[in-house]
């Protein structure tokens, strides 16, 4: 892959300018909200055209990081805070053998057959790889998507030591059905210097979006 690009946030006219360095240096925190999200399309979708419904998913997660700047957050070689132009999804799969997890990643791509494909050569590749990181040359400009398709919950929290990363960590559960309504747990876990409750609340309504929009035209 080329090297990733960015830009510098111009701190003179940012309206988080205070907020980023307050919650990055002085106060160094992060917070996770969980909501239920409706994938009833998504899972009518995936049923319909035979595809991996944690494909499917990880596409609008994707499509919806990378349509806000509060969630393409980085550090600049120079320390400042900047914006990704993009960045691409670093999942993880599950190994029945031995129970373990492994993260491997896959480019970013608008097209949703574009990102599907390239997901299931992913998958194919570097799937059976045991081991923290499965596929190698993982890019700077990431963020983190994993499952725990065994169990509905209602509440997650992570801990990271030291200054919360910048990228967002998004996590889904099992979905279930009621009265032909499909719903599933999702959490965002990410850096309150990166984003505060109101791009968290923005995160969700455009991820059921997306969810219901495969952009397969």
């Amino acid at each position: 892959m080329e090297q990733p690009r960015y830009r510098k946030i111009d701190m003179e006219t940012w309206p988080r300018r205070e907020h980023f360095p307050y919650y990055r240096e002085f106060l160094k925190c992060g917070y996770s909200l969980t909501a239920r999200v409706e994938v009833t399309e998504a899972v009518g979708f995936a049923r319909e055209t035979g595809r991996r419904f944690f494909g499917c998913f990880l596409y609008a997660a994707a499509r919806t990081v990378n349509g806000m700047e509060e969630m393409r957050m980085m550090v600049t070689p120079e320390g400042a805070p900047g914006i990704w132009e993009e960045v691409h999804p670093s999942f993880t799969v599950f190994h029945e053998d031995d129970h373990t997890f492994t993260d491997i990643w896959t480019e970013y791509r608008p097209d949703f057959d574009a990102f599907y494909n390239g997901y299931l050569r992913t998958v194919e590749q570097f799937g059976e790889v045991h081991g923290i990181k499965g596929r190698p040359g993982q890019p700077a400009n990431f963020f983190c998507v994993s499952c725990v398709p065994w169990m509905d919950y209602t509440g997650y929290a992570s801990y990271v030591a030291g200054t919360p990363s910048l990228f967002p960590i998004i996590t889904f559960g099992k979905y279930t059905e009621e009265n032909g309504k499909y719903t599933l747990p999702v959490t965002l876990t990410i850096s309150h210097a990166s984003a505060d409750g109101y791009h968290a609340s923005q995160f969700f309504r455009r991820l059921e979006e997306n969810l219901r929009d495969f952009n397969t035209k």
